[in-house]
């Protein structure tokens, strides 16, 4: 189900509204704005809204990304607090509007030890998850420097683990941040390699969605730079791989690229998302 990150201004029925104008058949929006700690006051009317809005409307699922100001790992006691606070609002929006999932950078040390840090993780993972009622939590494959947490699927299995290891836990694996993370998902064998070892060591039953953003960075690059959809390192050619991967038949898809005029991804960039995956299907048909 290939769809776009886009916006809930002016109320969560807009972002189908957006959906539909992009031709999405998901969508994901954040359930705050990402630069601040207030959260949204949407109650049960702002839920029901949103719903009809959906069941008349071709999108077909939603995904929720946390803010990235949440840092569940960080040895500051303020700053966990509000990284719970506002993980559990995401997580009770997720409940009230029926998402697929709520997307989670689980956090960084910042020159802390790696192994408090992911206990204080799992904590607050654990923690937002026994606040709320149903909606998953999915931990998003990271990339960037050594103190990320996620990194790769032994440290994203071990989150789990410590977290309590239940079902709501899952995983959501990002394009470009596998590929900038050394993992070669360019064609359908590498691809298939490396989903081997992601349900190896996480299962991927617990994947919940993917991420489809080209990288703007060579592979093994260790920077998190995503590129519009084939203008990057991976291509259209790898794209078309991952679009098309059988294991994730079902799944929101989600762009989350600068877009041509840097303000996220567009219609034009879904319409050839949607042709790569055809292509790539034919491709693995032939």
């Amino acid at each position: 189900m290939i769809g776009a990150h886009v916006s809930t201004g002016g109320g969560l029925p807009n972002a189908i509204v957006r959906g539909k104008e992009r031709g999405c058949e998901s969508i994901q929006i954040f359930h705050q704005s990402p630069r601040m700690w207030r959260p949204t006051k949407y109650g049960q009317a702002d839920f029901a809204a949103f719903r009809e809005a959906m069941d008349a409307s071709k999108v077909k699922a939603v995904i929720i990304h946390a803010v990235y100001l949440i840092n569940c790992a960080t040895n500051d006691k303020e700053l966990r607090k509000k990284s719970l606070t506002s993980l559990t609002h995401a997580l009770a929006i997720g409940d009230g509007i029926g998402a697929a999932g709520v997307v989670l950078h689980p956090g960084a040390q910042k020159g802390e030890p790696h192994g408090p840090s992911m206990k204080r993780a799992a904590k607050v993972i654990a923690e937002a998850v026994k606040q709320t009622d149903h909606c998953r939590l999915l931990i998003e494959q990271t990339a960037g420097h050594k103190g990320l947490l996620g990194r790769n699927f032994d440290e994203t299995a071990q989150l789990i683990e410590l977290a309590g290891g239940g079902e709501r836990l899952g995983l959501c694996l990002d394009s470009c941040h596998l590929f900038v993370q050394g993992y070669d998902i360019t064609d359908e064998k590498h691809l298939s390699d490396v989903l081997d070892e992601a349900d190896a060591k996480v299962g991927l039953d617990r994947l919940g969605a993917v991420h489809v953003n080209d990288a703007a960075v060579p592979l093994g690059a260790c920077l998190d730079r995503h590129a519009n959809i084939g203008k990057g390192e991976m291509g259209k050619r790898g794209l078309s791989a991952f679009l098309s991967e059988p294991r994730f038949e079902g799944l929101p898809a989600t762009l989350e690229t600068p877009g041509p005029e840097k303000k996220g991804s567009t219609k034009a960039e879904v319409t050839l998302a949607k042709r790569l995956r055809r292509e790539g299907l034919k491709r693995r048909a032939s």
